[in-house]
């Protein structure tokens, strides 16, 4: 990141992340993200190029404010499983029950099969995010909590589960609902934990 990108302020990205979340990419405009932010159109475009600059800043901060806060909600627990768990509570309540975090990442995803950059940004997330699950997995297993023949792939059909439950959220929106939650939390800590056979 440069410094240039560094300067720039979150309430431009936070802004145009709540507007895209709202609408879509295609409904907003530059003037709609400068006056959610406060801040004339020249202001916005002293900090961003173009509309494909602010959507790419959209992007990270939805990046940055995942993981800040995974890692706030682990930092006060010391046993790999509750650690676990909670990133998946955290997750899916994020990821999944949350409508406009669900019409966000979907945006992306559609802009990802045309956009090379976008797509790049959201594969290096999806590491990331997939890195932080299987640190958790090797750590209880460590410990003697599980015992999977392959983390990385039971973890990888976990977060396949997540992404197809994700999907279902935009016709079936009781999986908002806090009893649903909890029902997918089980489920998908079974897939990288109980499973009766090792994830090979």
């Amino acid at each position: 990141m440069s410094s240039k990108t560094a300067k720039r302020p979150v309430s431009l990205a936070q802004s145009a992340f709540e507007l895209f979340a709202e609408h879509g990419f295609d409904e907003v405009t530059i003037d709609d993200i400068a006056a959610r932010a406060g801040v004339t159109k020249g202001s916005f475009y002293s900090h961003y190029k173009s509309k494909h600059e602010v959507i790419l800043a959209a992007c990270s901060h939805y990046y940055r404010t995942y993981q800040q806060r995974v890692h706030s909600e682990i930092a006060p627990l010391t046993d790999p499983i509750a650690r676990l768990r909670r990133v998946l509570e955290v997750s899916v309540n994020t990821c999944v029950a949350d409508k406009r975090n669900r019409v966000f990442t979907t945006e992306i995803f559609a802009l990802a099969l045309k956009d090379d950059e976008v797509g790049k940004g959201w594969a290096q997330f999806y590491d990331t995010v997939r890195e932080i699950y299987v640190g958790l997995l090797l750590a209880a297993e460590a410990t003697g909590q599980v015992d999977i023949g392959d983390p990385r792939r039971a973890v990888d059909l976990m977060l396949a589960a997540m992404e197809g439950i994700k999907m279902r959220g935009a016709f079936e929106p009781h999986i908002a609902d806090a009893d649903e939650q909890q029902a997918m939390v089980d489920n998908l800590m079974s897939i990288v934990t109980s499973s009766p056979e090792k994830v090979t």
